[in-house]
């Protein structure tokens, strides 16, 4: 079916994802855990939020499981985004939150406008080095192994071993300049 869904036929594509909907809401109840608890999103909203991104896409060419989840990832993580700068636009001013590198892992709690620094770096990493943000977001917040993220990538595992650590390292020295700020 992924590879029907590649000419972009929304028949295939509306078929596949319902067939695909409890990994969806996995992944989706996986990064609301990350979040507040209070959080005014749940798994099931975020998860028709990404649907509608994703049926919404004419030129995507899922290779595969992995690179459909990646993809599906990519979309929640643009969904909290775009709700936490919408919340706090409504906080009318206040400062984003600092991080630290261990919570690119996990977005803490008593941080919800983490995800918004997250984004901000990532989207500094993809302008240095596409690769580099691309194996990021697998691994972050599509929770991809190495492997996993070499398949979709098509690189070898050593390759993405190697490009992540080097984005591992360039994230730990934004995130260092970003907390004195």
């Amino acid at each position: 079916m992924l590879q029907q869904a590649r000419g972009g036929n929304q028949d295939v594509i509306s078929q596949l994802v319902p067939l695909l909907y409890d990994e969806l809401r996995r992944l989706a109840s996986y990064y609301l855990k990350r979040e507040r608890p209070n959080h005014t999103l749940q798994a099931t909203a975020l998860v028709n939020e990404a649907y509608l991104r994703l049926v919404g896409q004419q030129d995507v060419e899922w290779k595969n499981r992995y690179h459909f989840f990646g993809i599906a990832a990519q979309q929640m993580r643009r969904v909290l985004v775009d709700h936490a700068r919408r919340q706090h636009r409504a906080k009318r001013g206040g400062s984003a939150a600092k991080i630290s590198l261990g919570e690119v892992m996990i977005v803490s709690r008593d941080n919800p406008e983490g995800i918004l620094i997250v984004d901000e770096i990532l989207s500094r990493l993809a302008a240095l080095d596409p690769q580099q943000a691309k194996i990021v977001e697998l691994r972050v917040f599509a929770g991809l192994t190495v492997e996993e993220v070499a398949e979709v990538l098509g690189l070898s595992s050593s390759a993405v071993k190697r490009e992540w650590t080097v984005a591992r390292a360039w994230l730990t020295r934004e995130m260092k300049q970003q907390q004195r700020a």
